[in-house]
This record gives structure tokens, sequence and C-alpha cells, in this order.
């Protein structure tokens, strides 16, 4: 399928995104549009692959890969992010669209349907990060400080060490997990040498407001559209698969299973083998509103 690039100005911001299919949509499926943070629409060309029947965009947020900045900013926030979503949908012109939203793009995409209900159909919400919604926030917010700091202090190669050791943790975070030295960068491969870079937008500060997000259960209870907190499979008892639990049951809803982890529509380009071709499966499973069939936590 041919893919088109386009470029959508909005205030602050050059926003690049892609289209494969036709628009408006054939076959009278909504656009479904996939968005991560900080991932890039690069990340979702394996799971795109598996929708030739539907019109797919993806798009790079703001700051981020292909879309630059002119509003002298650095922070990446869900609402900034869900405004230029807000104007992505109307140029696109086919009316609501359906969200795939992955890790901190999910955290965009509540954020999107708290603000614009109407832009959205269904939101799928997989893995959102979000500290508030778990019982151990205050120590969770202690170790992304320590991640942070030993990012600030040692760079890119110890700090994703750090992040990893974090996003591998079972359970709540205890005072015995803080005790422990962070892991060397060797272990998994990473680079031990400091190349002086500290824009990194997940291991900075840049992103800090997508974890500190607290979603308005409310205003999400009283849309329109339907959303669908998603878990992956193997994610069981990690940081991202208790945040998703934690936003299911703040919506009074519990989390759909998907196949594989955190990256499972990943084909290891991007140093994550997930399982794409059974994550789409499930997708199209839950976009066609089969998800309580089977499959919830």
């Amino acid at each position: 399928m041919t893919t088109r690039t386009h470029t959508l100005a909005v205030p602050g911001a050059d926003l690049v995104y892609d289209v494969r299919g036709p628009l408006p949509p054939s076959g009278g499926r909504p656009v479904l549009l996939m968005i991560g943070q900080p991932m890039t629409a690069e990340g979702f060309e394996a799971l795109a692959a598996h929708f030739t029947d539907r019109t797919v965009v993806t798009y790079d947020p703001r700051g981020l890969g292909r879309s630059t900045r002119t509003d002298g900013r650095s922070d990446n926030t869900p609402q900034q992010q869900a405004a230029d979503l807000h104007r992505l949908v109307e140029a696109l012109g086919a009316g609501p669209v359906e969200i795939f939203a992955s890790s901190g793009g999910a955290v965009t995409g509540l954020e999107l349907v708290t603000r614009y209900a109407g832009d959205v159909v269904t939101l799928v919400a997989h893995e959102p990060p979000i500290n508030a919604v778990l019982p151990d926030a205050e120590a969770v917010e202690a170790v992304w400080a320590a991640v942070h700091a030993t990012y600030e202090a040692a760079g890119a190669g110890p700090g994703m060490a750090a992040f990893i050791a974090m996003v591998s943790w079972q359970g709540e975070f205890t005072d015995e997990y803080l005790a422990r030295p962070v892991p060397e960068a060797a272990m998994f491969g990473l680079p031990v040498d400091d190349d002086g870079s500290r824009d990194d937008p997940l291991l900075s500060d840049r992103s800090r407001a997508v974890t500190a997000y607290r979603p308005d259960a409310d205003r999400l209870a009283a849309a329109s559209t339907r959303v669908v907190v998603a878990v992956g499979e193997e994610s069981a008892g990690t940081y991202t698969a208790r945040t998703a639990e934690g936003v299911a049951l703040l919506l009074g809803d519990e989390v759909v299973v998907f196949p594989s982890h955190h990256g499972g529509f990943l084909d290891g380009r991007f140093g994550q083998e997930g399982k794409p071709e059974e994550f789409a499966l499930r997708l199209r499973e839950v976009l066609d509103g089969a998800a309580g069939l089977q499959g919830r936590a």
C-alpha cells in the first residue's frame, strides 16, 4: 500500500504524518490512527502492515522524529499533544477516528477523549504509564527520579539500564528496590561511554508530564468514545501493566489482554521483539467490539 507523507502546520510546530490508504476511507470504517510517545510513526510500521484493508495514519509528535518545533519549548505534555491530534483529525477531514495508542501515546489518547471526545469513536489505550493510579505512587515517583538522576549524571547507557530495571520489576516498588544499585549498562549491551547529550525524551525530565498525568474519570465516563484499556499478557506485574490496571479500575472496567508485552506490536527492528501478527488480530477483535468475549483480566 502506498504511503503518503504530509506536513501539518499547527501553532508552534510542523507535524509530519503518514497516510496509508484512501481518504476518505473505503468500506465505511473510520481512519485508524496509531500513536505513541516518545515512539514516532516508524514504530507502527509492523502493525500497520497487518491493516492493509484500512486507512491507517501515523504521526511524529511535536519535537520528535520529523516533526519540528517553533515554540521554543522542549517539554512533552499530553495536553499539547492532544491539541495537536485534534487538529490532525480535523485536517484528515474524514470524521471521528479509531485510535490505537501505546505507552505515552495512550496518555495523550485519554486526554484527547477528555477534551475532544467527538474526535474518537474507540480508543485502545495500551499500557498508559500514569503514576497517580498506583497505590505506591510516591515510591514510583522516587524511582523515576532515580532514573532521571542516573541519566543526568552518567548519560544514556546507565540511564537506560536504570529504566530497564524499573520496568522489569514485578509488583510494587519497595525500600528493597530503592536500595538496589543501578545495574551496569554493559549488562544490557548498552553503551558505557557518555556522549554528553541530555535531551532524551524518555530518560530526561522532558516527558515528566506524561507519567504525572491525572485522568479525569468523570469526563472520560461521560464521553461518547468507547475506551478500552489494554495490557500485554507478558507484562503481568510490571509497572505499565499495573498502571493499565489502575486506569481501568478508575474507569470502572477491566483491562483487555493483548499478546506479548509493552512492545508487543514491534517486530524486533527497534530492540523489542513482539508478536505483531497476533497483536493485530487481537486489535481487530477489540475494534470490532469482541473484546468482552474473552481475554479480560
